[in-house]
């Protein structure tokens, strides 16, 4: 794996529809306007998949700012009138509580497998990563926004 992951964002709710699809159809699919961090994580990576640190976002039973998934990132697709190009075959069916979700809406499709959500005892503050180009430390209170291309060593 290389020396650099990706940390990420993603609404609980699709978090827990989106392992059903993981094991069903081998990967699942979140979207993202983000375009230019996928991009750049595509060239950087070459190729090899890169673990995917995962912030439940709407998590009201977590007072910690923490990820508690993971993944592997296996790459990425362009959407296709902001849809993902395969429909929803990959899409957390949460997403489709949103009717722009999966149309129009999504510059890519960023896509994973391995997802798992982390126990209790194995999940890492946000504050414990290092910005990739930057070099420093995240703050302790650190909300991911986005994703954004991170160092961590597990």
């Amino acid at each position: 794996m290389p020396a650099f992951s990706l940390l990420a964002p993603v609404p609980l709710e699709h978090l827990l529809d989106a392992t059903a699809v993981c094991r069903a159809e081998g990967k699942v699919a979140f979207g993202s306007r983000a375009w230019e961090v996928f991009r750049e994580l595509d060239v950087e990576r070459n190729g090899a998949p890169v673990d995917v640190y995962i912030y439940a976002s709407g998590d009201l039973g977590s007072a910690k700012i923490e990820v508690s998934w993971r993944g592997r990132y296996i790459g990425h697709v362009e959407g296709k009138n902001g849809a993902h190009p395969d429909g929803l075959r990959f899409r957390p069916p949460s997403t489709a509580k949103n009717p722009t979700d999966n149309k129009g809406h999504w510059a890519v499709f960023w896509e994973l497998d391995q997802l798992n959500q982390l126990e209790p005892s194995e999940r890492i503050p946000t504050g414990a990563f290092i910005g990739h180009k930057s070099g420093k430390l995240c703050a302790k209170n650190f909300v991911p926004g986005g994703p954004v291309i991170v160092a961590y060593q597990a």
